[in-house]
């Protein structure tokens, strides 16, 4: 629900048509938890920033992660890319799959599986991706009314978005092909500055158009393994210090910065690190011009 999209906030973070009422409100006959988790779906699916804002918690020390371990703390930084996400998307649609939720007093718990598809619009040309979500999360009754605390949301699938034909709006596959990818890579070229964010690490990165080159730090190197609806992923090597593990960032619509997560795989001999555990978060910024579209 949350992608982050991150901007798939990729929340998106990232309804089809929600079986609940369009009338479904905080202000609704229903009270109960699960009624405030369909509420929030909808906010998301219209992009009610103002009902969002109201069903989420916004306390400083609160900690929620969306896809490829993106971290929020507190409330502004997820408002931020919240909006970015309702300005770049031209429609949200959520489909929930599956939604249990359990009550215990004042405290509520879910596990919901949903698919957010998003539509961009480049030109005239709309182009759809499928992110096959699942999502966790803990509400409290404040006041009398269910506010989200945290959640955590991850891929269903091996971790992609699916590009989506009109044709066929609901695939049974959830893989992304080669072909599907290379038609949505931008042109990466170009000077990057990047900032490991928790220690104020900043070296730049020269890359090529596939987003392959060196960077300033221990004679390191980024190669990009899949590109697809602004999810960059790849890895990346630093021989200088025996490193090596991947990253995963989410490039904004103008395609002048990042954002996103690293992590270790490898440090020295200690190797098979598990992917995602160990690392931080980037923030990716272009020195150089955007390359002009072919």
């Amino acid at each position: 629900m949350l992608l982050i999209r991150g901007s798939v906030v990729y929340w998106a973070l990232f309804v089809t048509a929600l079986a609940a009422p369009a009338c479904v409100s905080l202000a609704s006959d229903d009270q109960s938890a699960e009624a405030a988790v369909r509420a929030l779906v909808r906010a998301n699916v219209e992009k009610d920033m103002r009902t969002m804002s109201r069903m989420m918690a916004h306390d400083a020390d609160i900690t929620s992660y969306t896809i490829g371990g993106r971290k929020y703390v507190g409330w502004s930084r997820l408002e931020q890319d919240l909006r970015e996400e309702f300005d770049s998307a031209a429609t949200i649609e959520i489909s929930i799959q599956e939604l249990k939720v359990w009550t215990k007093g004042d405290l509520a718990w879910y596990a919901m599986e949903l698919d957010y598809i998003r539509t961009v619009t480049d030109g005239n040309d709309p182009q759809r991706a499928l992110l096959p979500l699942r999502e966790t999360g803990v509400l409290e009754r404040r006041d009398g009314q269910w506010v989200l605390l945290s959640w955590h949301e991850s891929f269903r699938n091996a971790g992609s978005a699916v590009t989506l034909n009109d044709r066929q709006p609901s695939p049974p596959a959830f893989t992304l092909t080669a072909t599907a990818t290379a038609q949505v890579a931008p042109d990466l070229s170009g000077e990057w500055e990047i900032l490991e964010v928790e220690d104020d690490k900043r070296y730049r990165a020269t890359l090529d158009k596939g987003g392959n080159g060196p960077y300033t730090q221990h004679g390191g190197r980024f190669v990009t393994t899949q590109f697809a609806n602004r999810l960059w992923q790849g890895t990346w090597q630093q021989p200088g210090n025996d490193r090596e593990g991947g990253f995963e960032v989410l490039l904004s619509e103008d395609g002048k910065e990042a954002k996103g997560v690293w992590w270790y795989t490898r440090v020295g001999n200690h190797k098979n690190i598990p992917p995602r555990e160990h690392g931080g978060t980037y923030q990716w910024k272009r020195i150089t011009s955007v390359p002009a579209a072919p």
